[in-house]
């Protein structure tokens, strides 16, 4: 069908990690050409700039970081503002990946503030996770950052002691997966989270959670069901940052026999032999359960994408996507039909974003090849309708989604992020494509995300991302293309690229200089604490990052490619 089979196999590396292809520098790899035309201006007009402004963000970044390691304390926010927190964790990521017992929760949560005694020490910190987290979407502006970080810190230090066995219980692990997310939407080491799933994934199956209660000594409801919930949800963290990483999944379908967490709400697993929902009815657990139904294939493509022994063929690739379409049919079909006298919520909303990352992932690979040849066309459709699709799904700017992306950090911004650099290259083939005597006809929608994309890439750097490569890059893509509207093309960087560099170089520093003056009224980092588990103090170098293109094997798609260019440690934006 497509003649020669070409296998599509290929990993990135950066300084000292190695990127399947999952990873969102695959994505943005693939725009090659264009950054190969705005190296230049890159070095010649803005590198001075791009040094002062990572120097700000190191500055900026290690005011907000505690000193280690941090004193755990009881401090907490108000009452009220508590209430606001963990109702936006309740209402994102507990309704589509269950950790907690709610009703436990709300009950130990009342009982502290209403007790003046030290509160326990556990329960605490599992708390102040479940704050971190909610905190990324309280607001608009990710007010409550420094908060959420220092108590991220906290937990992870908590969690650090030398007496392991202590923390083999449901508790230390519900608090372990909370310190994941946490870690990663709140941007604490979150490029490392594939490392720290491995040993949460090891600590699972050491306490027996792989295999389904039934097969185990019995146990209460309440217990059963949260062992399945919580390996549910271990499944889907593990799936997750193999995708977000690039690395290779942990786990295979042959590795456990765990049976999905049973149609009950919370309330009822308190009872004695209670009775699990009609699976049609909706309940607090009807969103895991419809999503671990789509785990065998999308557990498939992560294993396609980022496994070492993948074949990688374009065959695989189509056969995959027909497989995907069809759950993904199924899911929404189930939850259509269980929710039709339940008005949508934020759950929705994110599990439609999860399956699109997806598609987007299983095509992104052949996206390159599908610009030059007709045999990979229908990925270019998929991953530019995909990323329109994906774009799309955080408007308004003031949903739980929308917020995910902007204020916080990890695979919700960067999926975003990335699908409006595959809609700039979609645009930029088109004009390059394009031959003929008449004007040049775009698509509007098309045009009009890259228009959003700037705005919303200053808009992140407005809210606290110190990183400004994705708002430059951004920026001097929609300068190129505007360059080739106009018929622009003669090997030296144009006037209009030039006034783009010069205007985003002017207003990031601005902001960035603005953010490390307010950080410094609060006084003076201390410089004698221990070394940071997250944070580098490695002096920035002139364009470290930002050597994208002095090597032609840079781009030599080979199995690897050495990779030195515009992505920092921790994400592009």
């Amino acid at each position: 069908m497509f003649g020669v089979i070409q296998v599509i196999n290929r990993s990135i590396v950066h300084k000292t990690r190695l990127f399947g292809q999952s990873h969102w520098a695959n994505g943005v790899a693939q725009f090659r050409s264009v950054l190969r035309s705005i190296e230049p201006l890159i070095r010649e007009e803005i590198s001075d700039v791009l040094c002062r402004c990572k120097t700000l963000a190191r500055v900026i970044k290690a005011q907000r970081t505690p000193s280690w390691p941090p004193p755990l304390n009881s401090n907490l926010p108000t009452k009220d503002i508590a209430d606001e927190l963990v109702n936006c964790y309740l209402t994102t990521t507990e309704a589509v990946y269950r950790i907690l017992h709610v009703p436990t929760f709300r009950r130990d949560y009342d009982a502290l503030w209403k007790s003046d005694a030290q509160p326990d020490t556990a329960f605490l910190v599992q708390l102040k996770l479940v704050l971190a987290i909610g905190s990324v979407v309280y607001d608009e502006q990710f007010s409550m950052r420094t908060s959420a970080i220092r108590w991220v810190y906290e937990a992870q230090m908590w969690l650090s002691g030398p007496d392991l066995k202590s923390y083999l219980s449901i508790q230390s692990l519900q608090t372990n997966i909370l310190l994941l997310i946490a870690r990663e939407i709140a941007g604490v080491g979150e490029g490392t989270i594939w490392i720290s799933v491995g040993s949460l994934f090891r600590t699972a199956v050491f306490m027996g959670l792989h295999r389904d209660p039934i097969r185990l000594p019995k146990r209460s409801t309440l217990i059963t069901e949260m062992r399945r919930r919580l390996w549910n949800t271990i499944l889907e963290t593990t799936l997750h940052s193999s995708m977000t990483c690039g690395g290779p999944v942990l786990v295979s379908l042959s590795e456990f026999d765990t049976e999905p967490p049973g149609n009950f709400d919370d309330e009822q697993l308190g009872l004695e032999d209670p009775v699990p929902e009609p699976i049609e009815n909706h309940t607090q657990a009807s969103i895991a359960i419809a999503l671990r139904k789509t785990f065998p294939i999308r557990l498939a493509i992560a294993k396609f994408l980022n496994d070492l022994g993948s074949h990688g063929t374009y065959e695989e690739t189509l056969r995959l996507d027909a497989e995907l379409r069809t759950a993904y049919k199924v899911l929404c079909q189930t939850l259509q039909r269980r929710s039709s006298n339940i008005q949508p919520g934020s759950e929705a909303r994110l599990v439609d974003f999860i399956m699109h990352r997806y598609f987007s992932a299983l095509h992104t690979p052949c996206f390159h090849l599908a610009l030059h040849e007709t045999a990979y066309a229908f990925s270019r459709k998929v991953v530019v309708e995909t990323s329109v699709k994906i774009w799309h799904a955080t408007l308004p700017t003031s949903s739980d989604l929308a917020r995910l992306a902007t204020c916080g950090q990890g695979s919700f911004r960067t999926t975003v992020l990335q699908a409006s650099f595959l809609i700039a290259m979609e645009l930029e083939a088109q004009l390059r494509e394009e031959a003929g005597l008449g004007p040049v006809t775009l698509r509007p929608d098309l045009l009009t995300v890259l228009d959003d994309a700037k705005v919303w890439s200053l808009r992140c750097i407005e809210i606290g991302e110190t990183n400004i490569k994705g708002y430059l890059l951004i920026r001097l893509v929609v300068a190129q293309i505007e360059c080739l509207l106009r018929g622009i093309e003669n090997g030296k960087p144009s006037q209009l690229l030039i006034d783009a560099a010069e205007e985003a170089k002017e207003k990031c520093l601005a902001i960035l200089e603005e953010k490390a003056a307010q950080g410094h009224t609060g006084g003076i980092t201390d410089t004698t604490q221990a070394p940071d588990p997250f944070y580098s103090s490695e002096l920035p170098q002139p364009l470290e990052d930002w050597d994208f293109m002095e090597a032609e094997s840079l781009f030599s798609f080979g199995n690897i490619e050495p990779m030195t260019w515009a992505f920092s440690d921790e994400s592009i934006q």
